[in-house]
């Protein structure tokens, strides 16, 4: 089993507070609230969407690389996590 099944539940839970910080800046620009206000929770959004991305990375090198069954699924998870790098320090 995948960790994304096995953690399926906290990781949307995490999800929908992302989702819910999300709101909360919309309805702050929709209130007109300082731009201060707005960087603050765009900063708090960032912050948890890095923590749950570097939460399913570690779990990806975790059960995918370092236990993978095969040097073929290694590379294959490997290659994954790099491309995903690139793309997310972009």
């Amino acid at each position: 089993m995948s960790h994304t099944v096995r953690d399926k539940e906290k990781l949307l839970a995490r999800v929908r507070r992302l989702k819910g910080q999300m709101e909360a800046v919309e309805r702050g620009l929709e209130a007109e609230k300082p731009c201060g206000e707005i960087l603050q929770l765009l900063a708090s959004v960032r912050g948890a969407l890095s923590g749950l991305t570097g939460e399913i990375m570690h779990d990806h090198l975790h059960e995918h690389v370092v236990h993978a069954e095969s040097d073929a699924e290694r590379e294959k998870a490997a290659d994954e996590l790099a491309q995903v790098l690139k793309t997310y320090i972009r």
